[in-house]
Order: C-alpha cells, then sequence, then structure tokens
C-alpha cells in the first residue's frame, strides 16, 4: 500500500515553506517602499486575494488529485487541445523563473555575509544550495515532507522571536498614519504583497500524497494562507516601527535584517541573515517538490520530452534538467528582470485555471460567486503589477506577450517531434 507522506501539518508546512521564502525577506521592503507604514494593508488585501485563488485550486485539487497540480487543471478544464499545453509550458518555464530568483536570493544573503561579498560569490552559493535540494528531492516525497517540516520549524522560529522582541521597542511615531504615502500606493503594491503569498500553489501538488485530500485540502491551503497572513503583517509592524521609510527604501533588499540592528545590534543582523538564508532553502525546497512533479505529469500527458518520463531513484529525470535550466539562469540572467516578467505571467495562468474552473463548477462544488471574485481580484493585481513593474522595465507587456508565443511555439514543437497528444487523468 503506498505511503502517503502528506498529513495536515505537513502539507501546511510545505506551503508555508514555499511562501516564507524570499517574500518576506525581499518583497517586504520593495512593498514598503511604495506603500510605506500602510504596507500591512496591502499584505492583507494580498492574503485575501491568495485565498480566494487558493479556494479554487483546493477544490480543483480534490476534484482531480494529481501531482501534476495546475497542469492537470488546465486539461480537466480546457480539453487535451494545444492551448491548454501552451500554457501548461508557460506555467512549468514561470515555475522555474521563480525557484531561480529565490535561489538568487539565498545566494545574495550567503554573499553579504562574506567579508567580501561579489556576485561571483552569490552565483556558488546559490548553486550550491540548488544541488543540495536537488538530491534531498531525488530521495522521494517522504524525506520531502520531514526535511520541511524541520526547517519550518525553525524558520518560524527566528522569526517570530525576532517580532517578539523588535516589537517591544517600536516606535509609535514611525506607524502614523499622518506620515504615509497616498492611498493609492497601497494598491499598487497589491501584486508585490501576492507575490509573497504566491507559493501556496504547492499544496496543490501533494493531494496525491494525502489519505484523504477531500477533507484536507482545504483545511490545508486555509491554515497556510492565514498562518503565513498573520506573520507578514505581524512582521510588517515590527520592521516599520523600528526603521524610518528612508531607512527602509536604503535596505528594502534586506530590510528584516536591517530592523534587528536598532535592537540586536550587528549580531541582530547576521541572525536573521541567517533566518533568510533558511527561509530560502525552505522555498527552494517547496519548489522544487512542485516543479518535479508538474514535468513528470506533463511528461505522462505527452507536453515534455520523454526524457521526463524516465525515473531517477523515486523522483523523475525531469527534476535534473530542471536543475540545469536553473543553474543557467542564475549564472547568466539578471533574475530582476526575468523574475518580474515570471510572476506576472503566473499571475496570468492562475486568472486562467480560474477562468476554466467556472466551467467545471458542478463537478467541484465551488461557488460561482467566489470564482467570479478570485478572476476579477487576479485580473486587478494583474494591470497593478503591469502597471509597477512597467516602471522598471520598459516594454514589459510586449515581453510577456512574446513569452506567450514562445511557450505556443514550443507546445506545437513538442507534438510535432513526439506525435503524442494530451491525455486527461481518469477520476
Amino acid at each position: 500500500m503506498k505511503n502517503k507522506a502528506f498529513g495536515l501539518w505537513s502539507a501546511v508546512f510545505l506551503g508555508i515553506g514555499s511562501m516564507v521564502g524570499a517574500g518576506i525577506f525581499v518583497l517586504l521592503g520593495e512593498a514598503g517602499a511604495i506603500a510605506g507604514n500602510l504596507v500591512w494593508i496591502s499584505f492583507i488585501l494580498g492574503g485575501i486575494i491568495a485565498l480566494l485563488s487558493g479556494y479554487s485550486l483546493a477544490k480543483l485539487a480534490s476534484a482531480y488529485p494529481s501531482r501534476g497540480g495546475i497542469v492537470e487543471y488546465l486539461v480537466q478544464c480546457y480539453g487535451e487541445g494545444v492551448f491548454s499545453g501552451s500554457v501548461a509550458v508557460l506555467f512549468y518555464l514561470s515555475a522555474i523563473v521563480a525557484i531561480a530568483m529565490v535561489t538568487k536570493t539565498f545566494g545574495t544573503y550567503a554573499s553579504m555575509m562574506m567579508t567580501s561579498p561579489s556576485t561571483d560569490y552569490a552565483n556558488i552559493f546559490a548553486i550550491g544550495i540548488l544541488l543540495t535540494f536537488v538530491a534531498i528531492n531525488l530521495a522521494g516525497s517522504t524525506l520531502i515532507a520531514k526535511s520541511e517540516n524541520t526547517i519550518v520549524i525553525i524558520k518560524l522560529s527566528i522569526i517570530i522571536l525576532f517580532t517578539v522582541v523588535v516589537s517591544f521597542y517600536i516606535h509609535p511615531s514611525y506607524l502614523s498614519i499622518k506620515d504615509a504615502p497616498p492611498v493609492l500606493n497601497i494598491f499598487s503594491s497589491i501584486a508585490l504583497t501576492f507575490f509573497a503569498y504566491e507559493g501556496f500553489r504547492v499544496i496543490t501538488n501533494t493531494a496525491e500524497d494525502m489519505p484523504d485530500p477531500s477533507k484536507l485540502m482545504m483545511k490545508s491551503m486555509t491554515v497556510a494562507i492565514l498562518l503565513v497572513m498573520a506573520l507578514y503583517i505581524t512582521v510588517t509592524f515590527a520592521v516599520f516601527g523600528n526603521l524610518t521609510l528612508p531607512e527602509i527604501i536604503k535596505a528594502q533588499d534586506y530590510a528584516l535584517a536591517e530592523a534587528a540592528k536598532p535592537v540586536f545590534g550587528q549580531i541582530g543582523f547576521t541572525i536573521m541573515a541567517i533566518a533568510a538564508l533558511i527561509s530560502t532553502s525552505s522555498s527552494i525546497n517547496a519548489n522544487l517538490y512542485a516543479v518535479t512533479n508538474v514535468t513528470y505529469d506533463m511528461a505522462k500527458n505527452g507536453d515534455l520530452p520523454e526524457v521526463y518520463e524516465r525515473n531517477v531513484y523515486n523522483s523523475t529525470e525531469g527534476l535534473i534538467i530542471s536543475a540545469v535550466f536553473l543553474i543557467f539562469l542564475i549564472l547568466f540572467f539578471d533574475l530582476q528582470e526575468i523574475a518580474a516578467i515570471g510572476s506576472i505571467s503566473m499571475l496570468f495562468i492562475h486568472a486562467l485555471v480560474h477562468i476554466g474552473h467556472l466551467l467545471k463548477r458542478k463537478h467541484t462544488g465551488a461557488s460561482t460567486v467566489l470564482l467570479l471574485l478570485a478572476i476579477v481580484t487576479m485580473f486587478i493585481a494583474i494591470i497593478l503589477a503591469l502597471q509597477y513593474t512597467s516602471k522598471h522595465i520598459p516594454n514589459v507587456g510586449y515581453y510577456i506577450a512574446i513569452g506567450f508565443v514562445l511557450a505556443f511555439l514550443i507546445e506545437i514543437g513538442l507534438r510535432i517531434l513526439t506525435k503524442r497528444i494530451i491525455k486527461k487523468q481518469t477520476f
């Protein structure tokens, strides 16, 4: 009998590990630079959007408990055609970019702890942690669940201890509404705060490894998102109550570590930097598990070459190929640009999944109202993301369009080369 590796808390920890990665350590500062000390409202709004999106995905995961997650939902909702295959390829590429961003973040924090930080050190550390978790993922999902529990407990303990202690030193004047930026800035930062939650989708990939996904999936999704929302809000108050807005903008890439300095000094900065390393490690671990399953499912249903289908130990060769792509991105690309494009592409994918879910709502038992709310909020997030990133990356909309076209061409090419048609799983 197959061992079901993921119970409620294993799935919750996997989701937390995926969400609380680069989000709290990088996006907190970037979102705060826009929304100022009102960024906590942005985290609430981003969390609500994540809950709506998570509701849709949890319903789909319960009805279609597949290791392929979003890929399987696309095929179930849109049929066995080129459209679903193209979006699946785009999803895979976007997921790879997202993991590369988190891996690069790990390398950056690790490099900061060196006497002479450099890009070369950052790349070495990034590739080192990537290869470590490739080995863990090759060992199978049970080990992933066990390692994730340990990592998340250590990470949360450090962050919670930091938040509790630093909260006693908050300067109320730093949180004054009269010094806050315009209210419109809150909405302009929602795309960033939603992206800090985006890892919740990883939970759906555990459906086949759950003993009873119809009961556990929705509960796991909701608990994970709510816990992370509470964490983000409390950490936001702790950080913005100890640093002025100019200080946060100056240290926006490492604001959480910087906020430890006023209370703990340099040792506090070092401890929080270590927490960042643990946190990003956890995110890499969780997301590699999901991408491994995505590539497996895409290969099984005909979306990727057969090389992805052959097993290596207890996982798939797709994991190794994905690692090669990640190393290439780490070494040769500016991840700030491609991560922005990848994150917006992911928002589009979420929206398309929710639209497709409307067609299957009778089968999944999902609420039409909640699905429509998920769709509307996702498109709002897309518009805000495009507005924000277009200020930093010229013609970002054209780059995203090129990405869609490229995914379509890859899908057509793979169908011609492999002579296969995507087939739905039977449930």
